[in-house]
């Protein structure tokens, strides 16, 4: 019996789920790097993956998770800039900004943002991949408070099994943040007098 065993075992052993998640995490991440028209290997379209429907619906948690935490790195990193410096390592301003009290502020206010790339780099497992993360996803949806992807399940099933496929890719900027109104509807009655 599978009590209190929570997620899908996807036909692997823990560490192979563990792998395969991560694995599909980052691969989502990834497609929102530059490159090149010719390159060989790049996404055709960024921020979108096809995988089976079982195990977009696993990998799903974890980008979510992701982007949370990178998000509160954000917040963090932006009250560090208030007591940071803008002067070139070892330069005369800089030393004086290393032996004042500001650096003990900025170093104190980073720490929870430089934690939080941590935090994002073991649950990826790729460090690009975290540096995308940070970079491009995690500003998009600062105003969010989550739901930052979805699942799109594909009539056409995979080649080979015949497995379901599904379509896991971010929300894009038309989608609002809230909710929408319902259609007012009127009624076929006459209004009484």
């Amino acid at each position: 019996m599978r009590h209190r065993r929570k997620g899908r075992v996807l036909g692997r052993s823990p560490s192979h789920q563990r792998a395969l998640l991560r694995n599909l995490a980052s691969a989502l991440m990834l497609t929102e790097r530059e490159t090149e028209a010719g390159e060989v290997g790049a996404p055709k379209v960024a921020g979108r993956i096809i995988t089976t429907v079982a195990k977009a619906k696993e990998v799903r948690p974890l980008v979510e998770r992701c982007i949370t935490i990178a998000k509160r790195g954000l917040v963090s990193l932006e009250k560090a800039r208030a007591f940071g410096t803008t002067a070139d390592r070892d330069s005369a301003e800089w030393k004086k900004w290393r032996t004042s009290g500001q650096w003990s502020d900025w170093a104190q206010a980073i720490s929870p943002a430089v934690a939080a790339r941590r935090r994002v780099v073991q649950l990826l497992g790729d460090k690009q991949a975290a540096r995308i993360v940070f970079e491009k996803i995690a500003p998009r949806y600062v105003d969010r408070p989550g739901g930052y992807t979805r699942i799109l399940k594909l009539a056409t099933p995979r080649l080979g099994d015949a497995g379901p496929r599904a379509l896991l890719e971010f929300v894009g900027p038309e989608v609002a943040a809230s909710r929408s109104q319902a259609p007012k509807v009127e009624s076929a009655r006459p209004a009484r007098a």
